[in-house]
């Protein structure tokens, strides 16, 4: 495969940095490439449990080709929300903590946001 033909496997340009301590931001983005995995690795467990229950093969290709139905991708969204507000819990913690003592209930959204801010 020629060089033109390749994807590029580095982001170019520094990390942004979103803490004073670099490796802080180091942990988050190992933690949430993790997490990202995780997901990926608990799609694929289901897909196989739900090949097994039709009775089809499980075979890298039957798993590959799976196209889960509406109601499938409801469920692992779902389940990848909880996942996500279990691992960023602490974030969640330390800026409701922050709206405590500024005098303010910051609304959930807020978190939301400030916590995909902070994803590299």
């Amino acid at each position: 495969m020629s060089d033109a033909g390749r994807l590029q496997l580095k982001a170019k340009g520094q990390r942004p940095q979103y803490f004073d301590d670099p490796a802080i931001d180091k942990v988050l983005a190992i933690t949430l490439a993790l997490a990202g995995e995780t997901a990926v690795l608990h799609d694929r467990v289901d897909t196989i449990e739900r090949l097994l229950e039709q009775g089809v093969p499980v075979t890298r290709a039957a798993i590959d080709a799976y196209q889960p139905d509406a109601a499938t991708r409801e469920e692992r969204d779902s389940w990848r929300d909880q996942f996500l507000d279990n691992v960023l819990r602490i974030i969640h913690q330390e800026r409701e903590e922050l709206a405590l003592r500024a005098g303010e209930q910051a609304p959930y959204d807020d978190a939301v946001i400030l916590v995909e801010s902070t994803a590299p």
